[in-house]
């Protein structure tokens, strides 16, 4: 008797390894997506204004409106589960999610382990400034208080290209910051008359003041961009083919736009 339930519990371990690898290896996600009509999409759950939980635990942010728009168009759920973001790439690989999506950016080096979705947003640094000082761009901070946020792409830039705004700053040194918020605080207040920073954080913070008009934001196309996209398996062409028809189907009906003019102002990208 003991050898026969030890020979089922054998065959039953076997069967659940084997359709596990099968799951695993599975060339195309979409008809188990289409099939149970939910997409797992992992984020870090902290990032402004992307992906975040507001002050009542609610997932909030433009990746969230706009992955949800998306598979609505499909009849499908997405369900949102937040993931260590260094592991991110593991992660879609174990098939704990089926896409990484939260303000991820396309790089080369990540191009290597995951298909992106077509772009659907552009990230620049800018210069963020209140129209009270005058600035006038990035030659009118000359002699002025710039403040980055300490370890920030704003900060790397500012001193990979330090001709384009470093040069013109007070002791060419910024001033630095844990946290935009304290930033924003200091420039108010008079402390310092600028802000290098990611311009999706600065047109949210900017569309949600009181009086967006008090504060202007400069760029130079020196410094680059990035392009947000979202990630999958390599494996799923049918997933990207899926989100690109329903980026140019938002596109079209406008939804696109309402998007970004909710989270970044009438002049995001």
């Amino acid at each position: 008797m003991k050898k026969k339930i030890l020979a089922l519990i054998f065959l039953f371990t076997a069967f659940l390894t084997v359709t596990g690898c099968a799951r695993l290896q599975s060339s195309d996600s979409w008809p188990r997506i289409e099939k149970d009509k939910t997409v797992v999409v992992g984020l870090d759950d902290s990032f402004v204004p992307m992906g975040f939980r507001e002050k009542s635990g609610a997932l909030a942010g433009f990746d969230i409106d706009l992955a949800r728009a998306v598979f609505k168009l499909y009849g499908v759920k997405v369900s949102f589960q937040p993931i260590d973001w260094s592991m991110k790439e593991t992660e879609l690989r174990n098939q704990t999610i089926d896409l990484i999506w939260n303000g991820y950016s396309v790089t080369p080096e990540r191009k290597k382990q995951v298909t992106f979705t077509a772009p659907y947003l552009e990230n620049h640094q800018v210069l963020v400034t209140m129209t009270k000082y005058n600035v006038n761009g990035f030659k009118g901070m000359k002699g002025k208080t710039l403040g980055v946020q300490t370890g920030s792409s704003g900060a790397s830039a500012l001193d990979q290209n330090p001709k384009l705004l470093k040069q013109y700053i007070d002791n060419q040194t910024p001033v630095l910051y844990d946290t935009f918020n304290e930033a924003f605080l200091d420039l108010s207040a008079g402390r310092i008359q600028g802000i290098f920073m990611d311009e999706v954080y600065a047109r949210y913070y900017i569309a949600h003041q009181k009086d967006p008009k008090a504060y202007q934001v400069y760029e130079d196309k020196g410094f680059g961009y990035e392009n947000f996209a979202a990630g999958m398996r390599k494996s799923d062409v049918t997933l990207k083919n899926k989100i690109d028809a329903g980026f140019k189907t938002l596109e079209k009906n406008g939804t696109m736009a309402k998007l970004k003019a909710k989270w970044f102002g009438n002049d995001a990208k």
